[in-house]
């Protein structure tokens, strides 16, 4: 039995929560149980040197965690002078997902800057981003579109992203941090709306797991994100 006494293949419920933040062009409070996430998106006429005169945008992100997100209050990394490994690979893992659906080359020569803060972590904290990323992503696009900056499809499909777990020998979906932190595996998946792979990031904590039981994961995952991905579309429609 799972500590939420969940089915193997049961979310958490989710909650993806529009228009929160007033100044930005795009915005979302995801909800995925205990696990909450402030999203917003942000567009700036203004590129990375390097990508200046190649007329195309380009698409950011940056995550971060609230003192107070866990049970113990930690320390703002700004006071720290740096970035964990763990944010810079997380932020990272936000921007490459939110591009690989996107059309930079309508977006016209703009940024956007998905900023991902976390208010409450239980588990899932970055595939709850990425999966209200797309949410504030969308409205932004939106929000351009209704001033006519662009015209073309700039969004190209949904991304969104899940947790699973081999847990006490059971695959399960959607991992809380009860089940985090005692998993033999934990996986996440972040896949397009038509169900192809963007990224997979999987580690066995204490046992290997053999390669039915990753096929069954992702089978788990698909599950996941096609929930997900509905909730999405019912939350911009």
């Amino acid at each position: 039995m799972r500590p939420s006494r969940r089915a193997p293949d049961e979310l958490r419920p989710v909650t993806l929560e529009r228009g929160v933040v007033k100044y930005a062009e795009g915005s979302c409070l995801v909800k995925f149980g205990d696990t909450h996430v402030l999203v917003t998106a942000t567009l700036e006429d203004r590129l990375p040197p390097w990508l200046k005169g190649q007329g195309r945008g380009w698409v950011t992100a940056e995550y971060g965690m609230l003192p107070r997100a866990t049970s113990e209050r930690t320390r703002r990394e700004a006071s720290a002078g740096k970035q964990s490994g763990r944010t810079v690979e997380i932020q990272r893992l936000i921007g490459r997902s939110l591009r690989t659906i996107i059309n930079l080359e309508a977006l016209g020569e703009r940024q956007i800057t998905v900023d991902c803060d976390v208010l409450q972590a239980d588990g899932g904290t970055r595939t709850a981003s990425i999966t209200g990323a797309w949410v504030a992503l969308a409205d932004c696009v939106s929000w351009m579109k209704a001033r006519n900056m662009v015209k073309a499809n700039v969004l190209r499909d949904n991304v969104a992203a899940i947790s699973c777990g081999i847990y006490k020998g059971t695959p399960v979906l959607d991992l809380d941090y009860a089940e985090d932190s005692e998993a033999d595996t934990d996986a996440n998946f972040v896949m397009t709306g038509d169900g192809r792979i963007i990224e997979v990031q999987g580690t066995a904590e204490r046992e290997p797991f053999t390669e039915a039981e990753f096929l069954a994961l992702i089978a788990l995952a698909r599950k996941g994100v096609a929930r997900l991905v509905d909730l999405q579309k019912l939350a911009v429609a």
